[in-house]
């Protein structure tokens, strides 16, 4: 039976810009960057991989929240009030935010500097684990993904997700090396019996 990979979160710690274009309000940030090494909870090393938000925002409804919480709608990409891109850098937000009172509120906190950073919800689809270090490092390769938020206090999430996502990968890899090894096995045995009935 397979179990559908459960949704971790990520917050990134760089200023949220605003701007603002009539009665538009626009903030303006980056919720993941490429080739940044992570520590999570000191339990292993992420990096994610230039690409791994292609697939997702050829089709994902994107939705942009304020602390993750859904009840919270700041924008929405299929309305085009929020607007994603992958570049160079990473994953690049912008939101036009709306006239409610968490759109005010957070046009407020972001010129007064309290706003520090944007998060972002996903599923990882593919993924490397590496154990060659004395600290594991996971690399991931494409997610699907769910969310963007605007975050008051960004922090790290999700860890005991991914450290199940790790346990999945030792496991995955003891199966690869006893099936090869069982098949090396195999290959010997037949070896050994062509032999002696050649004997």
């Amino acid at each position: 039976m397979t179990t559908r990979p459960e949704a971790e979160q990520r917050s990134l710690v760089l200023p949220v810009e605003r701007r603002a274009e009539g009665d538009t309000t626009t903030v303006s940030g980056y919720a993941a960057t490429f080739g940044d090494v992570a520590d999570i909870g000191g339990y292993f090393k992420e990096v994610l991989a230039r690409g791994a938000f292609t697939k997702t925002l050829q089709k994902a409804d994107v939705r942009a929240y304020f602390d993750h919480d859904r009840g919270r709608v700041l924008g929405r990409t299929t309305a085009g009030t929020l607007r994603l891109q992958e570049d160079a850098k990473g994953l690049a937000v912008e939101i036009d935010l709306p006239d409610t009172s968490d759109g005010r509120d957070i046009r407020t906190l972001i010129e007064r500097g309290d706003i520090s950073g944007m998060s972002f919800g996903f599923v990882v689809l593919r993924q490397e684990w590496d154990e060659s270090g004395e600290i594991p490092l996971r690399t991931i390769l494409e997610v699907e993904l769910r969310e963007v938020s605007i975050v008051s206090e960004p922090a790290y999430d999700g860890t005991s997700i991914a450290l199940r996502s790790l346990d999945s990968a030792r496991k995955e890899k003891r199966r690869q090396n006893f099936t090869a090894a069982a098949y090396r096995l195999r290959m010997k045995t037949n070896l050994d019996l062509r032999i002696r009935s050649k004997a």
